[in-house]
């Protein structure tokens, strides 16, 4: 497999750091579980998914081992029950992988029939997943059968479009999928097209129903949803921007356009968009600046708050506990992973605990039900 553009940007400053316990944190009055996706193919990568916990007092991390053979696992979800978990790996050949969350064993792989799929989610049932395929910019369908496998792909929808960024938007780069807070609409966040494309979800069929585009060279990449349903919060790598967009039946409207980071600084991609559980506050990983900006929400759009330093390098994904009490990153380049203590009322981050050195994390699960 080539080193893409995309690959040189996230592999700049990656050293080949081994896998390390973390810190020297005090036995926790409660721990949950935590897993990290990451790289394996590349110099110094990970053996496979990591395996940790956190301290549910001081969000501290550790490492206590590895479900190894899954080839670069980059984005992990878990089933709504927690039994299952599953991930993608980003390969040419692109497939996923689901495993047994208690057991930690892999149950089955399924071919995408798509090249790098870089994100997956469930539809709201738990009886389908589907994936995002980076550069064939295509997603790809599969049932969940009871015993959490995977059946083989029953759909694969192939986006079009282009933009004018020759060596990031040659082609369509589906990048993202999640459902919105109501579970009607699957959004595909398309990095090459431009496009945020919104499809309906029946019988473990996509259908498009709307295709919303952003400035063309914006490269959109993850977008959140408002929980109440009437908004979302698009990132946009390739101009460092976050757009805020209205939401109705199915169809996106942008309107208001921030910058992510300060300016006069180096090169910035954002990455992960985040909403707190309130709708109060918007946060969003910036690798280049490697900070986390945060917003106030208000009225139809965002006021910036500021950025708070990410402890790391190149943060390619954040993520809150399930309890919104911290936000970890999962710092590329740097080998590490930082917590966050929340505050709820301001929406302020603090840093808590000692970074986790790990090798290339760039997905970071916390588990709902330890």
């Amino acid at each position: 497999m080539g080193v893409d553009r995309r690959r040189f940007l996230g592999a700049m400053g990656v050293g080949a750091g081994l896998l390390m316990t973390g810190g020297t944190a005090e036995a926790a009055a409660a721990t949950r579980r935590v897993f990290f996706g990451a790289y394996t193919t590349w110099s110094g990568g990970a053996k496979g998914i990591g395996i940790g916990t956190y301290d549910t007092v001081s969000g501290q991390l550790k490492t206590t081992g590895v479900i190894s053979g899954v080839v670069n696992p980059s984005f992990v979800i878990e089933s709504r029950d927690g039994r299952f978990l599953y991930a993608v790996n980003e390969n040419t050949k692109g497939e996923v992988t689901a495993i047994n969350a208690a057991t930690l064993k892999v149950i089955n792989k399924q071919a995408t029939g798509g090249a790098d799929p870089c994100h997956l989610t469930l539809d709201p049932s738990g009886k389908y997943l589907i994936t995002a395929d980076y550069s064939s910019g295509s997603l790809s369908v599969f049932p969940v059968n009871l015993d959490g496998s995977l059946g083989a792909r029953t759909q694969k929808v192939q986006h079009k479009g282009s933009g004018p960024n020759k060596e990031r938007q040659e082609g369509p780069h589906a990048h993202h999928i999640v459902f919105d807070p109501a579970g009607r609409y699957a959004a595909a966040v398309d990095l090459g097209a431009d496009s945020v494309f919104v499809y309906s979800f029946t019988g473990g069929k996509l259908t498009q129903v709307s295709q919303a585009k952003v400035k063309p060279g914006a490269g959109p990449r993850h977008i959140a949803f408002h929980p109440d349903g009437k908004t979302a919060y698009v990132a946009n790598e390739l101009d460092s921007t976050i757009v805020t967009c209205a939401y109705a039946n199915g169809k996106l409207t942008p309107g208001q356009v921030l910058k992510t980071a300060p300016s006069g600084g180096p090169t910035n991609y954002p990455a992960e968009v985040l909403v707190s559980a309130d709708g109060r506050y918007v946060y969003l990983s910036n690798r280049g600046h490697d900070s986390v900006a945060h917003f106030a929400v208000g009225g139809s759009g965002l006021t910036m708050l500021g950025t708070t330093a990410v402890g790391g390098k190149y943060p390619r994904h954040i993520t809150f506990d399930p309890t919104g009490s911290f936000l970890f990153a999962a710092n590329q380049n740097s080998n590490n992973v930082t917590s966050f203590a929340v505050d709820r009322v301001m929406g302020k981050l603090t840093p808590s605990g000692t970074p986790l050195q790990t090798a290339i994390p760039v997905c970071v699960l916390p588990t709902r039900l330890g």
